[in-house]
């Protein structure tokens, strides 16, 4: 198998991208990419560090990011494994990208930007519920902003062929699997909708 390794070699398979793939991209937040976002309970937070490449899946009961300026986003981190591999590279390498989905849409919108990481008590508290606060919120200066091609979604056809998890292996399968058996599968499955619905926030 050949691989290309050059730019040239790679755009001699592709053509020239359209007028619409290349007007669409904002420097920041309009009115209607600003509508788009606050539908979004969900997004990918895509990060790069010394070890490599990280995505996180972040999600939220309402829009899972506030807009603080037209040009800056903020992104409560909620309770989560306390790996925190997302957040290590960000304090070591500010460039993030975000990708928003809205059940029922084929359609994404993408943010590439830059990130820091704030415990500001005032920023926290901005985002509590239940008494309970974020212990930290990242904050994402955009540098550009614009919608995702709806084709891979088309293909995928996730929201039209229903519910696809049936029969899949389970986090408890999982863990005994990569643990030798030492994590009891089972148990762990068993436990998880409890422990989850105490620890969301």
């Amino acid at each position: 198998m050949e691989f290309i390794d050059s730019i040239e070699a790679l755009e001699s398979h592709y053509g020239t991208p359209g007028q619409a793939s290349l007007v669409k991209v904002a420097r920041r937040m309009t009115p209607c990419y600003r509508a788009w976002v606050e539908r979004s309970r969900l997004c990918i937070l895509s990060t790069v560090g010394p070890e490599g490449t990280d995505a996180s899946p972040r999600g939220d009961d309402g829009p899972v990011v506030r807009e603080v300026d037209p040009g800056t986003l903020a992104l409560p981190d909620w309770r989560g494994n306390e790996r925190i591999d997302s957040l290590r590279n960000i304090v070591r390498d500010p460039r993030v990208s975000l990708m928003f989905l809205v059940a029922g849409s084929d359609n994404v919108i993408r943010v590439n930007g830059r990130a820091r990481i704030t415990a500001d008590a005032e920023m926290r508290e901005s985002f509590a519920r239940d008494g309970k606060s974020p212990r930290t919120v990242i904050v994402v200066e955009i540098a550009e902003i614009y919608s995702q091609c709806a084709r891979a979604l088309l293909r995928a056809r996730i929201w039209r062929d229903g519910d696809c998890s049936a029969g899949l292996p389970t986090i408890g399968d999982m863990l005994a699997e990569m643990s030798r058996g030492a994590i009891d599968g089972a148990a762990y499955d068993a436990e998880w909708p409890g422990r989850a619905a105490g620890s969301l926030w």
